[in-house]
């Protein structure tokens, strides 16, 4: 069987021992780190994320450190959102685009101070265009990668596996705010956050020398709770609607076309504004929809195109069985004409032609 061989451009975690340990069934490079995909079975993986708790190694979610006295002018230039009100403990959902409008990385914003924030990246090397843009213009500020790696605990019994190791106080963060919290000799930012559903906390590990502790003491004090060691699940991100940006959305796709309109409302002149004026005056000329894949389909292993009368009308890059409800779900991009709930669009997969019907809502 093939396998990735770790290096310095391909990064073992502060928790691959751990993840090695619990019987990882496979990995993926996601910002040149190792990423799980699975360990029993991506099926068994998200019933058991339903119902129970699950420890994420989810380091490949790199900080993009922004810090000194021009880091909110910075920040402000990057994303379309506003972030004027954006508070000291808080989290913002921060799509970033370039000079076109589209779609460089969807980040979440995390405010340390008026002048640190840290922003927490999907696949791509954000920091290269941020740098760029500070260097060019002369910006007073660091970016830089810190030594911080997430660790994602997930699933509805977390909050009880997280007031076990950080104390009762983890209980009353509210979503997409933090605090700060000790663990050892040592206090992590914690957030309630977290690429699933199912409720959730991400732990900021500041120092790769505290991952395999914090990883040991979770599952010492989850046993009663079933925990498990997991990762991001196809299944559930699917019927949750959350989308995966190099897949689902790319350069090439605007916010407005990502479903992501109600970030875009920023009153200054961020990167990208120009060119996404038409989109935010008339909509876009596509959008993300969920759909429902209809027969066998087998996996979605790069994208499918969306066909309506031998002519392309959008594509499909993520589909997946689900056992809960009983079909199989999906994220498509769908031109405009197609994209009401009930369009029935031919999908062609690498199995044959099947039939997608555009849905009203995701399934979470």
């Amino acid at each position: 069987m093939a396998v990735i061989a770790p290096n310095r451009r391909v990064r073992k975690t502060p928790f691959t021992p751990g993840v090695e340990a619990a019987g990882v069934g496979g990995y993926t490079v996601y910002n040149h780190m190792l990423l799980a995909t699975f360990f029993e079975s991506v099926e068994a993986d998200a019933a058991h994320l339903k119902q129970h708790v699950q420890v994420w190694d989810v380091s490949c979610e790199r900080q993009v450190q922004i810090k000194g006295p021009d880091a909110l002018r910075l920040m402000k230039m990057l994303s379309p959102r506003d972030l004027d009100r954006m508070q000291a403990d808080q989290c913002y959902y921060v799509p970033v685009v370039d000079q076109n409008g589209g779609m460089l990385n969807d980040p979440v914003a995390i405010k340390l101070s008026d002048d640190h924030y840290w922003l927490s990246v999907a696949d791509g090397d954000l920091w290269q265009f941020a740098l760029g843009i500070a260097v060019a213009l002369g910006l007073d500020v660091e970016v830089s990668e810190p030594d911080v790696s997430p660790l994602a605990v997930q699933g509805p019994k977390a909050d009880e596996l997280m007031a076990r190791v950080f104390g009762e106080d983890v209980r009353d963060i509210k979503f997409f705010r933090y605090k700060r919290l000790r663990f050892e000799d040592k206090e992590f930012l914690v957030a309630r956050s977290g690429w699933s559903k199912q409720g959730g906390f991400e732990i900021y590990v500041d120092g790769s020398d505290y991952g395999m502790p914090l990883w040991d003491s979770l599952f010492a004090n989850g046993q009663d709770l079933k925990v498990r060691a997991g990762c991001p699940n196809g299944i559930e991100r699917i019927e949750s609607g959350l989308l995966s940006f190099g897949s689902d959305m790319r350069r090439e796709n605007t916010p407005y076309e990502c479903g992501l309109a109600k970030f875009c409302n920023s009153p200054l002149d961020y990167i990208g504004k120009t060119a996404l004026a038409e989109q935010a005056e008339n909509g876009p000329p596509r959008i993300i929809r969920p759909m429902v894949i209809e027969g066998d389909i087998g996996p979605c292993t790069g994208s499918w195109q969306l066909l309506a009368s031998g002519q392309q009308v959008g594509q499909i890059a993520s589909a997946a069985y689900s056992p809960e409800f009983g079909v199989n779900v999906a994220i498509g991009m769908v031109d405009r004409a197609y994209w009401d709930a009930g369009t029935r669009i031919e999908v062609m997969t690498e199995h044959g032609m099947r039939w997608a019907v555009v849905q009203e809502n995701f399934w979470r």
